[in-house]
């Protein structure tokens, strides 16, 4: 995923968290709030593993949102990676997120299938 589509900033996240509308599936919760552009961060607790295992869970949906960009409604998103995706694998992770995606009516026209 390109830098120009991350979500740096703690103040970005306090409004996404604030003002964004929320919801989850057993391994992810995703935020979604009102932006000008594509915006997508991450955040993992470390009560989910230790830090190899942090830094694999957000390489995966890295990897997993990053063909999903050009699709994606301008917005900011924030994915809050929970414990139970420690022991998931990488396509559960991909079928949770796009189901959340497509509850929170983040994608254009031919977006995810």
């Amino acid at each position: 995923m390109q830098r120009a589509y991350s979500l740096k900033k703690n103040r970005q996240f306090q409004y996404v968290y604030r003002r964004g509308k929320h919801c989850a599936c057993r391994e992810l919760s995703l935020l979604v709030a009102r932006g000008t552009r594509v915006l997508v961060g991450f955040s993992i607790s470390k009560k989910v593993g230790n830090s190899v295992t942090r830094n694999l869970m957000k390489r995966r949906l890295r990897e997993i949102v990053r063909p999903q960009i050009p699709h994606l409604k301008p917005a900011l998103y924030v994915v809050v990676i929970r414990e139970g995706a420690a022991s998931a694998s990488f396509q559960t992770l991909r079928t949770g997120l796009y189901g959340l995606m497509r509850r929170q009516n983040a994608l254009r026209e031919g977006g995810v299938r």
